[in-house]
């Protein structure tokens, strides 16, 4: 019986992992679920799941949750703050973390997992994006085993040989292929983007994702982090990494060989396949998914991404070139943008443009701790900030 804390359990990875763990209930049990705000939706959680823990963002929302459990006559002890995210993280009553806390949030209990040699299952994107080597150092050093699950990079583990994952170089890859949609705006004039809303960027035509998220996929920032990602996972140099647009979503990713060989890893786009491969793995167990019909598909489209239709992918590729604290600026400034444009404080095609602007007044630096990289954190949000309330 393998015990999970989940960080993040009420967004869309949350939600997904806690559907395939109740098909199991002879293999996962929930020590920790986690929420910010989310106080309803984790309570019915707590019903059903009945965790050992439970986590808030806020003293009055731990306030609120306690109220709800105890009517229900429910025992799950009600923490707060990022501490409590820390502890359920590197719990000794804990074997598996899903890392789902979307943003810079996540990096600080997802690398507690990691220190704590946890099996830690990543969806946030930001543990690797800000803290790279930080954060493969700590797997490695600890004994902690890593298994993807963004679908892009779970799909090139499965195409990989399986020591590639700790950044192994050579046995005959050639290049990684990151697949992506296009996102809504694939085939929209560029000329029109200037009057996007966030209504139409945030609907997403193949995947059901939270708002930040489904805004990245639209600037295809979020292909950019995946980029950035797949270099630490994968040990693949930004040279070894290429981006193909394929708006059916059928392929997930794919490993080009050098003896000419393409391996890919199909499935319907539904995070239950990934989550359900990294939680049984080596093994393969029922994830809910409905079985792929290529016959219903008919064609598959492949397509180069045009930078100036995506500049957050080329801004991507920028920073993973520059190294040291460019990506974290990069993440910092994109996550203040695409907040901004959300709120209605800033237009969509600002967003590439203010994380430029920062990327450019920020010195990129070498770093060496989670300290340092929080202060450029810090530091690449105040100037984006003070940029767009300008």
């Amino acid at each position: 019986m393998q015990r999970i804390t989940i960080l993040g359990s009420t967004g869309s990875i949350g939600a997904s992992t806690l559907d395939v763990v109740a098909r199991h209930p002879d293999r996962y049990s929930i020590h920790a679920l986690t929420a910010d705000t989310s106080v309803d939706v984790l309570c019915r959680q707590c019903e059903q799941f009945k965790p050992q823990i439970a986590v808030v963002g806020s003293a009055q929302a731990a306030q609120n949750l306690s109220q709800q459990l105890r009517q229900k006559g429910l025992k799950t002890q009600v923490e707060f703050g990022p501490g409590a995210l820390v502890a359920v993280s590197s719990d000794p009553d804990c074997d598996v973390v899903m890392a789902a806390i979307v943003g810079a949030a996540g990096l600080v209990p997802t690398m507690a997992a990691a220190r704590a040699g946890k099996k830690v299952l990543l969806a946030n994107k930001e543990a690797l994006v800000m803290a790279g080597k930080l954060f493969m150092d700590a797997v490695q050093a600890n004994g902690a085993t890593l298994l993807p699950i963004d679908s892009e990079h779970n799909a090139i583990f499965q195409c990989l040989p399986k020591t590639y994952l700790r950044g192994q170089p050579g046995q005959g890859v050639a290049k990684i292929l990151l697949t992506a949609s296009g996102g809504p705006f694939l085939n929209r004039p560029v000329e029109t983007l200037d009057v996007v809303t966030p209504a139409e960027a945030v609907a997403h035509p193949k995947w059901v994702m939270g708002r930040k998220i489904s805004v990245d996929s639209a600037t295809m920032m979020n292909k950019g982090l995946e980029v950035i990602e797949a270099h630490w996972l994968f040990g693949a140099s930004a040279d070894q990494i290429e981006v193909v647009i394929h708006p059916q979503s059928v392929i997930h990713s794919m490993v080009s060989y050098i003896d000419g060989s393409v391996l890919a890893q199909l499935g319907n786009p539904d995070m239950r396949t990934p989550i359900a491969h990294a939680l049984a793995y080596p093994e393969r167990i029922a994830s809910g998914v409905a079985p792929l019909d290529l016959t219903s598909i008919g064609h598959l489209e492949f397509k180069k991404p045009n930078f100036s239709r995506f500049p957050c992918l080329k801004l991507a590729f920028d920073a993973l070139r520059a190294g040291g604290s460019a990506p974290a600026i990069l993440n910092a400034a994109n996550e203040v943008a695409v907040q901004g444009f959300l709120d209605g404080h800033t237009g969509f095609r600002m967003i590439d443009q203010l994380i430029a602007r920062v990327m450019d007044a920020l010195p990129h630096i070498h770093v060496d701790s989670i300290e340092s990289l929080l202060e450029q954190d810090f530091e690449a949000r105040r100037i984006a900030t003070g940029y767009m309330h300008s």
